[in-house]
């Protein structure tokens, strides 16, 4: 038997089949404001749903299996305080054996190219990471990004147990399947030009675009050479051009530098040595001829790089032939504010993102509030306008918040007491534009769209008073009906012309469900409607023995014996209910960092 590399605990094996679950539209819960044409139908079908997360995960599969582009959770990262009466071997397993569940779950519901990213801190995250490789498959990890979430400069000592104070989580990021993932968008990192420039100053670091061209002159042909495939680069040289440093401009227009910067942001540059295959190409040229460069310019169409298949100009000065870099290729504009951004790796710092966070979205959430601005972060690398966003660990409902300001379309799911008190109240007042922390500002949101609200509905089958199976009496005739066709594997879609077409499983296949006594009488009206190559099954409570023989294409199954077995029923609860540990040791360490 082949053997796997994988990570084993006790009680790993011991897996409950899940009962699915129908979800509950609640519209008195559900919100929606048609006030802008940037939504069309589906933005206002948005899901926020109440309940045990692996069961309302487990209620998804069926419309949802690799729908979703992107999935982000914060599952809580210890166990600690929930299972107090363990010890830590059973206490860490039943961690692990809880996200394994949810984490296959998650899988299927990822689109071919998608991806999921779960927040962690360094207790489980190597654990979580070997789960993950299991699960996923070792070739689909993508990175783990570590993220700054506290600024510890002052603290005060290393923390009361001799340990290091933690300012770091972790991201892990796996796709589900890497062959078929697209490239990440650029992550970057902002700072307003002019704060940039001041902070060099003072750190003593070298700011290196500090010149305006302010006039390329006289351009004149000077000579050609080719590329490595022969294609032409045409050369020129510039006369009577103008070149000044940033200062000499600002004097002379009796400006600011930081008007200068705002003023000629696309004609900024600093000079640097290039590694690349033209410049000595045409420095062999320009030596050949005897040329002494002081300021030339190349066109010629770039095989790679963001200016692939377009003729570019590329500004080449001094003797030694130092490259034109331009400050807009590093530099962006966003509300009349000039930024210089930088490309991040894999070490994200968002303590400023978390300085005001308690105030972001106007709900307190101390133990896990994320800031939108890294939410923001990951769909932009992840996710375009319309993909579906899920957060099965929905907190006080930052990611669903953010989806939303972003245009996404998202699945929220949280089964405690702040799916109402958080999560209801911060969204509906980004429909209503009435939110303006965040990132609203950023993504330019007003408002508009809307989402549904769910209930996950309460068991199918109870026990009555002498331990017999029932039908749980909170089910009405079109709640039973949806929870068997679900059970059954059929698609609860009711003929409004034909009863027993009640739900569907292929093009020919059928069930109805009923709480009647099936008769004779009933069996023959709906089998002189069905044609040949049709096929029904009949659920329901009883039925009369004639019935059950009459037609062999018309089968019948009592209920609930027609399901007893397949799951566990009766199961609320699969929660990791612990809150995630603060960050921060202690209020005043939270106020002074």
């Amino acid at each position: 038997m082949a053997q796997k590399l994988e990570l084993t605990w006790y009680g790993k094996e011991n897996r409950e089949i899940l009962e699915p679950r129908i979800l509950i539209s609640v519209p008195t819960n559900s919100y929606e404001k048609e006030c802008s044409k940037l939504f069309d139908e589906s933005f206002f079908d948005n899901m926020l749903i109440h309940g045990d997360n692996l069961l309302a995960l487990r209620a998804l599969e069926k419309n949802f299996t690799e729908k979703i582009k992107c999935i982000y959770i914060d599952p809580p990262y210890n166990t600690g305080s929930a299972f107090e009466h363990y010890d830590d071997n059973l206490e860490h397993s039943t961690w692990l054996s809880l996200m394994r569940e949810r984490l296959l779950i998650l899988k299927r519901l990822l689109t071919n190219d998608g991806t999921i990213w779960i927040q962690i801190d360094d207790e489980e995250q190597a654990y979580l990471k070997v789960l993950c490789d299991e699960i996923f498959g070792r070739n689909n990890f993508v990175n783990m990004i570590s993220v700054n979430m506290k600024n510890i400069a002052g603290a005060s000592g290393g923390g009361e147990d001799k340990r290091l104070k933690k300012n770091c989580e972790y991201i892990l990021v796996y796709a589900k399947d890497y062959s078929c993932m697209q490239p990440f968008k650029g992550a970057y990192d902002y700072e307003e030009i002019s704060e940039l420039v001041t902070r060099y100053k003072r750190e003593g670091i070298s700011w290196k675009y500090t010149s305006v061209f302010l006039s390329e002159g006289e351009k004149e042909y000077l000579t050609s050479t080719v590329d490595g495939d022969g294609n032409e680069i045409k050369i020129f040289k510039h006369k009577n051009y103008i070149f000044k440093a940033i200062s000499a401009v600002a004097k002379e227009e009796g400006i600011s530098e930081k008007d200068v910067y705002y003023k000629y942001s696309k004609k900024i540059v600093r000079t640097t040595m290039p590694q690349s295959s033209i410049r000595p190409r045409v420095m062999q040229k320009l030596n050949e001829m005897g040329y002494v460069n002081d300021l030339i310019s190349i066109q010629y169409v770039p095989k790679t790089g963001k200016n692939k298949g377009i003729i570019y100009t590329q500004y080449y000065k001094g003797d030694k032939y130092n490259l034109f870099a331009w400050l807009s290729d590093v530099a962006e504009e966003k509300n009349g504010i000039l930024y210089k951004k930088t490309l991040q790796g894999t070490y994200w710092d968002f303590t400023a993102g978390t300085k005001n966070l308690t105030k972001e979205g106007g709900v307190q959430f101390p133990n896990g509030k994320k800031p939108e601005s890294l939410i923001k972060r990951i769909l932009e690398m992840a996710t375009e306008e319309g993909d579906y966003v899920l957060d099965s660990f929905l907190g006080s409902g930052t990611t669903c918040a953010v989806a939303h300001k972003m245009r996404r379309r998202w699945i929220g799911i949280e089964m405690g007491i702040q799916a109402f008190t958080h999560c209801k109240p911060r969204l509906d007042k980004i429909i209503n534009g009435e939110d303006k922390g965040g990132i609203t500002d950023d993504v330019l949101w007003t408002s508009g769209g809307g989402y549904k609200f769910y209930e996950l509905a309460p068991t199918l089958i109870k026990e009555d008073c002498f331990g017999e199976p029932i039908i749980n009496k909170e089910y009405n005739a079109e709640m039973l009906a949806s929870a068997i066709a679900l059970h059954e594997g059929f698609t609860y879609s009711p003929d409004q012309k034909i009863f027993w077409k009640q739900s569907k499983s292929n093009e020919n296949s059928y069930l109805f469900v009923t709480t009647m006594c099936v008769t004779l009488p009933l069996i023959r009206e709906i089998a002189s409607q069905m044609s040949d190559d049709e096929y029904l099954v009949i659920a329901c409570k009883s039925y009369d023995k004639d019935a059950f023989e009459y037609s062999k294409k018309i089968k019948i199954k009592k209920i609930p014996q027609l399901i007893l077995g397949k799951c566990v029923f009766g199961k609320d609860d699969y929660s990791l209910n612990i809150v995630n540990p603060p960050l921060y040791d202690n209020e005043e360490d939270e106020n002074n960092g």
